[in-house]
């Protein structure tokens, strides 16, 4: 499993636009591409505003470039995003997922 994570700033006016955004929209959006497994966005308070750290978790990095295009490490930001948020990273960080310890699906035991 590959886990994609990608930082954006929001002012706190924005912030909940944003959240609303990658709820409402990118995540539909992902729901209908296989090899997608599923997204977390994480904030936190900085200065001056929201800090969001977006994590997507992808079967293969093929999946991700279903999505990205032939570049995986680019950040795919549409203009509803960018509208609202003050500052995004153009580029994503690809992780292999070699360890996980996720009790939020059933009894914690994963093969």
């Amino acid at each position: 499993m590959i886990a994609r994570i990608w930082r954006a700033t929001a002012s706190h006016a924005n912030a909940s636009a944003y959240h609303r955004h990658f709820a409402g929209k990118v995540v539909r959006h992902l729901e209908g591409i296989a090899g997608y497994e599923g997204a977390s966005l994480l904030q936190r308070e900085v200065d001056g505003g929201v800090e969001f750290l977006a994590v997507t978790l992808w079967n293969s990095v093929d999946s991700i470039r279903a999505f990205a295009g032939v570049d995986p490490a680019v950040a795919v930001v549409d203009p509803e995003a960018q509208a609202v948020l003050t500052t995004f990273d153009r580029t994503v960080h690809n992780y292999e997922v070699v360890f996980t310890d996720d009790r939020s699906h059933g009894d914690g035991h994963h093969p």
